[in-house]
């Protein structure tokens, strides 16, 4: 997402299962999906002005399907990622299918790139959830490295199948 907003930049407040997320949505497509607390939120100035989350009814509804179990992969227009290397990353976390993970190893073999530079991307993943950063885990299996926590990053992960629902897992 671009440091200054746009006149048709714009966000809402929508209530999920994991806290109430911030949608920011440009001319172009989805921008921004961020948790409370989030490590790497861009000033909220950039969000544009507050609208209603119906102006957001498609990524809304996908999003409480998804929690509800309905829903394994998103069908939204996303803003197109700011670097090359940016889009790459969100390609190869498109590809991680529903209730799977993989390694950031993995992932850096697969981009040819090191693992750090996966986790650097992947921390600033700005659609969090739609691309789907929280399929990324350490090569013991530990959860690590989630903007919206850890804790967050579990209970998506259970959600999906790709974790048995037991106490912290990190």
């Amino acid at each position: 997402m671009s440091s200054t907003s746009t006149s048709s930049t714009r966000h809402a407040l929508i209530d999920t299962d994991i806290g109430t997320l911030t949608i920011v949505h440009d001319d172009v497509g989805l921008s921004g999906i961020y948790f409370p607390g989030h490590w790497t939120k861009p000033d909220p100035v950039i969000f544009g002005l507050r609208t209603d989350a119906h102006e957001f009814a498609q990524i809304t509804e996908q999003l409480h399907e998804y929690f509800a179990g309905q829903r394994q992969v998103f069908d939204v227009e996303l803003a197109p990622a700011p670097s090359q290397r940016a889009e790459r990353m969100r390609s190869a976390l498109c590809a991680l299918p529903y209730g799977t993970t993989a390694s950031y190893g993995e992932l850096a073999r697969s981009m040819g790139i090191t693992a750090r530079e996966v986790g650097t991307l992947n921390a600033h993943n700005p659609v969090s959830i739609v691309v789907p950063c929280h399929r990324v885990i350490g090569a013991d299996g530990k959860l690590v490295g989630y903007a919206g926590g850890l804790e967050r990053k579990q209970r998506l992960l259970v959600l999906e199948g790709a974790l048995p629902d037991t106490p912290t897992l990190w």
